[in-house]
């Protein structure tokens, strides 16, 4: 990921948390797991992606499963 596009996401990222934007919450953090990941960098990508998955477990949010599914994939989680 280049500079630029790894900060205009951190912005997003804190403006989100700043608002309590949960939806906006889970999609930045899932962005940038799926950017961290086409690095081949598996560890922040599940470091991201446990964020996502903990947002969307608070809200009952239907892509919890997918997240899971993931971090069970590297085996991050049973």
């Amino acid at each position: 990921m280049i500079a630029s596009e790894l900060a205009a996401l951190e912005r997003e990222l804190l403006a989100a948390h700043e608002s309590g934007d949960g939806d906006a919450l889970i999609r930045l953090y899932a962005v940038a797991a799926d950017k961290a990941e086409a690095s081949d960098d598996i560890d922040s990508a599940a470091f991201f992606l446990t964020h996502a998955w903990i947002f969307a477990l608070e809200r009952g949010d239907q892509r919890a499963d997918a997240l899971r599914v993931r971090l069970a994939n590297w085996g991050r989680v049973d």
